[in-house]
């Protein structure tokens, strides 16, 4: 038996582990090599990237909402401001039995059971150091009583802060608009306009009228709060502050005195007033009737008090003055003279038989006048004066639906006024075209007869009618109504905002403006005239026309008797006019529902308004 031996190779070993070592240097080298790069890579190339996210660690940046803008009338009267008001925080991470501090707040601040398990079920979404808002509109009294019992409650605190407040509540309405808490829809329409971060702190938006249409420079741009916190999340120091910038304030063409006086006039009515002045277009008032306080959509309305108004049969949450359509009726006999005149299919001498009645050539049908045994003979003065239904009939009948629907679109009617409220109704101006795409049918000469007296299809705003008047007082110019006048900065320094007339009405001859005005002046300041009741002992000449609109058509030999009619099928009061004759300096459009005789129920309504405006400071 025979034992190998093993015999060593002392160089191959040696050459072995020398690639061994050579192979492990080498890794250990591209393994330095990386940790090397990687470090270029965070400390140099990454730095930017991993210092912010080192800082967003250590510090948070907090919006600030900006106060909203002031708005004031024509003469400085504050008439929408910011109010401070108190509300109830609690910060979740602070409070370790969510549910057994509010039941104690309950019982020390009295409030309801039901706004106590609201208040539990909201927290469940809450989470860390950010503040929940439990309770709002605390009283001084709630306040007072919370400071004195504060020790009780840790991590719940006192929030103050601002809110709109409108002073003078349901008189301004329908034409200032409100503020809301900002809803699902208002917060994807501020996502698509790429504004949500403008509105981070913010919780209150316009709504409606003056406080949304012009949103944009009352909200003000936003400020933020650099802040150190821990890991945690909680607070340790202010790093930086940058205040935000206010919204602008508005100084609207409004005066309060004439708007309050329309209001107090139209109380417990359904109707509207608008006042311009006619040579620049400023709104002095723009009043819908019932209204409402707007201060209840500031903090949330409770659902009851919405339900009431949305259901009213009064309909109060719709600005007649600007969304209200109604037949014109014989306010708008003026325009149809003048539109006669200008077609040259009546004279300043033409002169039409009413004996109380009209009919067309080879029909059968009378149209009536208002007056049952009629005008006699009736000319272009008298026409107006007493608003003889008869000559309009067949001056309507003569001209046409076509010159019609021509010549008041070019006095607004049928279109937008460009009034800077979102909330506005076109009416309707018909025209054959119109009715066949409505109804489907052609239009008829009767369908015309109706429309020389402001009544069958045709419908106007009472901001329409204004705008109207506006063009007649000063002689075909068509001036932009507005109820912006000028906006003014936190320092003060006021900008003064232009509007451009849209253009001048040319007639054939200019003179016609003038016979026209003195028709509307005859109706006011002649015994036997419409308005004279009204306006014959004024101590100022002025220009009006009344209008009564019927509601339902009547058989051909019935008669109207309001007493056998339901109150919302009674005639509606209408009047127009302006003051002084000479020189306007106001116009105004007055619409009462259900009111009946235009000239009995709207007269004295406009005559107060021109006395409030003109006669402001004199003896009267």
């Amino acid at each position: 038996m025979s034992t190998s031996r093993v015999i060593q190779n002392h160089s191959e070993e040696a050459a072995l582990l020398k690639r061994r070592a050579v192979f492990l240097f080498a890794c250990i080298i591209i393994l330095l090599g990386v940790l090397v790069g990687n470090l270029y890579r965070l400390q140099v190339v990454q730095f930017n990237d991993y210092e912010v996210r080192s800082n967003n660690n250590r510090t948070r940046i907090r919006p600030i909402a900006p106060n909203r803008g002031l708005i004031y009338d024509r003469n400085g009267v504050l008439i929408a401001e910011n109010r401070p008001f108190f509300s109830l925080e609690l910060i979740p991470e602070q409070v370790e039995n969510k549910t057994e501090a509010i039941a104690k707040l309950r019982k020390d601040l009295n409030f309801s059971p039901e706004k106590e398990q609201e208040i539990v079920k909201s927290l469940k979404t809450h989470t860390g150091f950010q503040p929940a808002t439990i309770l709002t509109q605390l009283s001084e009294e709630d306040v007072a009583k919370f400071s004195v019992l504060q020790y009780k409650y840790p991590g719940i605190r006192v929030h103050a802060g601002l809110k709109r407040y409108y002073p003078f509540k349901h008189d301004l309405t329908h034409m200032l608009g409100y503020v809301g808490s900002i809803n699902s829809t208002d917060k994807a329409q501020l996502e698509k306009d790429n504004k949500t971060a403008q509105y981070a702190a913010t919780k209150d938006i316009g709504k409606r009228g003056i406080e949304r249409f012009y949103e944009n420079i009352l909200h003000g741009k936003p400020g933020r709060i650099q802040e150190e916190v821990n890991n945690h999340g909680r607070l340790i120091q202010v790093l930086n502050e940058n205040p935000p910038i206010s919204g602008l304030n508005l100084h609207l063409t409004i005066d309060i005195n004439v708007q309050r006086k329309a209001v107090k006039l139209l109380e417990g009515k359904r109707g509207s007033v608008v006042a311009i002045e006619p040579n620049t277009g400023e709104i002095l008032a723009m009043v819908s009737s019932p209204s409402y306080d707007p201060n209840l959509f500031v903090h949330g309305v409770p659902t009851s008090i919405y339900k009431s108004l949305t259901q009213s049969a009064d309909k109060p949450l719709i600005n007649r003055a600007s969304q209200g359509q109604y037949a014109p009726a014989s306010t708008i006999k003026p325009h149809l003279v003048l539109a006669g005149l200008n077609y040259r299919i009546i004279s300043e001498s033409t002169k039409v038989w009413d004996p109380g009645w009209w009919q067309m050539p080879g029909i059968n049908r009378r149209f009536r006048d208002w007056r049952k045994w009629g005008h006699g003979w009736v000319g272009l003065n008298n026409a107006v004066a007493k608003s003889c239904d008869v000559y309009f009939y067949d001056l309507a009948y003569k001209m046409g639906i076509d010159k019609i629907s021509e010549f008041m679109h070019k006095m607004g009617f049928g279109q937008a006024t460009g009034i800077d409220i979102n909330e506005e109704y076109l009416g309707i101006l018909p025209s054959r075209a119109w009715k066949k795409n409505r109804y489907k049918q052609p239009w008829y000469l009767g369908d015309t007869i109706s429309i020389g007296i402001g009544q069958g299809y045709w419908t106007a705003t009472p901001l329409q009618l204004a705008q109207s008047v506006t063009i007649l007082a000063t002689k075909g110019r068509r001036i932009q109504p507005h109820l912006l006048k000028a906006t003014s900065d936190d320092k003060g320094k006021r900008t003064a905002l232009e509007y451009p007339e849209k253009g001048t009405i040319e007639l054939n001859k200019k003179r016609y403006w003038d016979v026209v005005a003195r028709s509307m002046h005859k109706t006011a300041n002649w015994v036997g005239g419409s308005g004279y009741k009204s306006f014959g002992n004024a101590p100022y000449k002025s220009a009006v026309k009344s209008g009564t609109a019927q509601l339902f058509g009547l058989a051909e030999d019935a008669e109207y008797d309001s007493d056998k009619v339901s109150e919302h099928l009674r005639d509606n009061a209408l009047f127009v006019g302006w003051a002084p004759y000479k020189d306007p300096k106001i116009v105004i459009a007055v619409v009462i529902e259900n009111a009946g005789w235009g000239s009995s129920n709207g007269g004295p309504v406009v005559r107060k308004l021109f006395d409030e405006y003109l006669l402001r400071g004199k003896t009267r």
